[in-house]
């Protein structure tokens, strides 16, 4: 049962498809504080809260405090409250109630679960104006158990916000990326060293350095003197080329998404109404005001100048906004400099004279100076600042209907917001190549299901700093079950194409594996997305006993399987946690596994740099398939059924041609 409440104002968001009267009333379960804008919900000692996307620390979210404000952020230690995305739906639920939430408000809000004090929620708000929805269990299913009570609420919750974004099959492939592919030399050289290995590839990604000086929808013609060309010969090869689009265009006479946006009035303004002069990559750039449908309908449409080159995937960057500067602010700060030289700098005005500087970039006063024209309001960035990202891929999604109305596109963003998962999916952003975030990126997958967000998953191997042989092992066989599976570093870092490293028939064979399982991923992804349901759960959305309560670190994929990752260094195995009596598959590739039916209980089980530790439910089914080079090649009809019990003999495996719209 969904109820919604109202308080004060709120600016609507187009993340609810459902009509839903508000009730009138006290909002039950919460004390309501007007004067600090507030609400508060006592907990107790055994209540868990699951849920708000992608945020830091663990799958339980008790004990810590999230900031709803997207954050250009790539550093995503454990004391961050904000990261790229807003996603303000969370389930309370101890043994005697489930109860989730959905905060719907496109401005600042804070979530402190626990944090200042260990028995009280606290939902506060820089605005108190929001639509609060309720959903609890029926009457008619009290008698359900917790975990059937929390996976009800999440269809419930999902059927209130809309069905997922459904990408094309081969995008379910391995793609790899690299901020620093400069020429088509370089990517074909990309195309040929995994070829060589045998080592299936889908995707090459194309960062800023494709374009001409970083402007939107422009190609680099030195670099790729015959991009259509390029692209038809990547095509024929099985391979897709995903160029990336950011959210800045930059200022410059005889670019023509810029001079278009002047004359059509479609930027972001300033409060006297001029437009906003901000930097991104290409130095001075204009914001297009995604949140006006004239605006949004125009930068949409223009994602067709690639698509008549022939490209099928896009991904959607920089879209917070991240901002490196604003004109105002730029020209604040070196006055102020002015101030400062020629002084004898102590401790305290050394560090005003540093966080000065440091204050140039994604400086939170520039949020509040520009506009938008939203539903015939005028309306300050910052009241709407957390759809921004959203309002950019729903360009790109609403565009490729009218463009693509047959064809399935792929995208994915950085930035997003609930309702943007009908257009698109995302990935993690600027993660590190550190442990912990191999572990970070564990724990944040079952809240991205939650919240409608299936097709995701993070920079395997890690985009920032440089990886190691071993992490990169172990972040891969992990990322095989995870539906958007790239291997992306940045600029400066070092190179982590998986031809590169000494253990390259390790990452074959992993690679390999993740194609063998292709048909099961897609269709367990297919059915979360018509059924409403979670592709990745918590072992407490499946089993109602204490210990499951407390995994964090194994996870439900689909409805047949468990996994059990590797995530610390210098160990060869790892203890786990079996609910109930299940079927160990030990996998070295895809045709050399190890089968072992184990008691439920604690066990400590041996797994190896590139053994894959995957655990089949009991009367259920994990079908493989042959693996293929292309996500195209691969069979779907002739698979091999790795059944739990003598019953398990069949699967309802999904299936359709995984280009057409459905």
């Amino acid at each position: 049962m969904t109820r919604k409440y109202r308080i004060g104002n709120p600016i609507e968001t187009d993340s609810v498809v459902q009509d839903i009267e508000v009730t009138k009333g006290e909002i039950p379960f919460f004390k309501k504080d007007d004067e600090e804008g507030m609400l508060s919900l006592s907990m107790s000692k055994k209540d868990m809260v699951f849920g708000l996307g992608e945020t830091v620390r663990g799958i339980n979210k008790r004990g810590w405090i999230y900031t709803s404000f997207n954050a250009d952020d790539p550093n995503h230690t454990e004391d961050k409250r904000s990261l790229y995305a807003s996603q303000n739906f969370l389930i309370i639920t101890s043994d005697d109630r489930s109860l989730g939430v959905y905060v719907d408000t496109p401005g600042r809000v804070t979530f402190d679960i626990g944090y200042s004090q260990q028995d009280q929620l606290v939902i506060s708000f820089e605005d108190f104006d929001a639509d609060i929805y309720l959903i609890e269990a029926e009457e008619s299913e009290a008698s359900l158990s917790r975990s059937e009570s929390l996976k009800n609420i999440v269809k419930e919750f999902r059927h209130l916000i809309g069905r997922s974004y459904i990408p094309p099959y081969w995008a379910f492939g391995f793609g790899q990326s690299r901020w620093s592919y400069y020429t088509e030399d370089e990517v074909r050289e990309v195309a040929d060293k995994y070829d060589e290995l045998g080592i299936p590839l889908d995707m090459i990604y194309l960062d800023i350095d494709y374009m001409e000086r970083y402007k939107d929808f422009t190609v680099d013609n030195k670099a790729f003197p015959n991009f259509p060309e390029f692209v038809d010969e990547m095509r024929k090869r099985g391979i897709h080329l995903v160029p990336i689009i950011d959210a800045g265009v930059k200022i410059e006479d005889g670019y023509d998404v810029y001079e278009e946006g002047v004359k059509e009035d479609f930027f972001v303004k300033k409060e006297n109404g001029e437009n906003l002069v901000a930097a991104v990559w290409p130095g001075q750039v204009h914001f297009p005001d995604f949140l006006n449908d004239k605006a949004r309908e125009w930068f949409g449409n223009k994602y067709k100048v690639l698509l008549d080159q022939g490209i099928d995937g896009f991904w959607n960057d920089m879209n917070e906004p991240a901002i490196f500067y604003t004109q105002d602010h730029l020209k604040e700060v070196f006055d102020a400099i002015e101030d400062y030289k020629g002084k004898n700098l102590d401790i305290k005005s050394f560090f005003a004279f540093k966080d000065l500087v440091g204050s140039i970039d994604n400086n939170e006063a520039d949020y509040k100076r520009f506009y938008h024209e939203y539903k015939g309001m005028k309306i300050r960035h910052d009241k709407v600042h957390n759809l921004f990202g959203y309002n950019m891929t729903r360009a790109a999604g609403e565009a490729f209907e009218r463009l693509s109305p047959d064809k399935r596109i792929l995208m994915f963003s950085r930035s997003s917001y609930i309702g943007m998962h009908r257009y698109g999916g995302i990935w993690c952003g600027d993660n590190k190549s550190w442990w912990s975030h191999l572990l970070l990126n564990i724990q944040q997958m079952p809240a991205l299901s939650m919240c409608g967000f299936l097709y995701s998953g993070a920079d395997v191997c890690g985009f920032g700093a440089d990886t190691t042989e071993d992490l990169a092992i172990r972040w891969i066989s992990f990322g095989i079950f995870t539906p958007l599976f790239r291997n992306h570093a940045a600029a400066g870092t070092r190179y982590q194409e998986l031809y590169r490293f000494d253990s390259k028939d390790t990452f074959k064979k992993l690679i390999d594996l993740r194609y063998a399982l292709i048909p099961y991923l897609y269709s367990e992804f297919m059915k979360a997305v018509l059924n409403y349901e979670m592709l990745f759960k918590p072992l407490c959305f499946e089993y109602d006993d204490d210990r499951s309560r407390e995994v964090e670190d194994q996870l439900l994929v689909g409805d047949s399987i468990m996994i059990a990752p590797v995530y610390k260094q210098n160990t060869t195995g790892r203890y786990v946690y079996l609910p109930e009596d299940m079927k160990m598959i030990r996998f070295r590739s895809y045709d050399d596994y190890d089968e072992e039916v184990l008691p439920k209980g604690d066990h400590y089980l041996r797994a190896d740099l590139g053994e894959v530790l995957v655990f089949v439910r009991k009367g259920r089914v994990l079908p493989i398939t042959e693996p293929a080079n292309r996500t195209g090649a691969l069979a779907t009809d002739n698979l091999t059924y790795i059944g739990f019990e003598a019953d398990a003999k069949s699967y309802d495996m999904y299936t359709d041609d995984g280009i057409t719209r459905i």
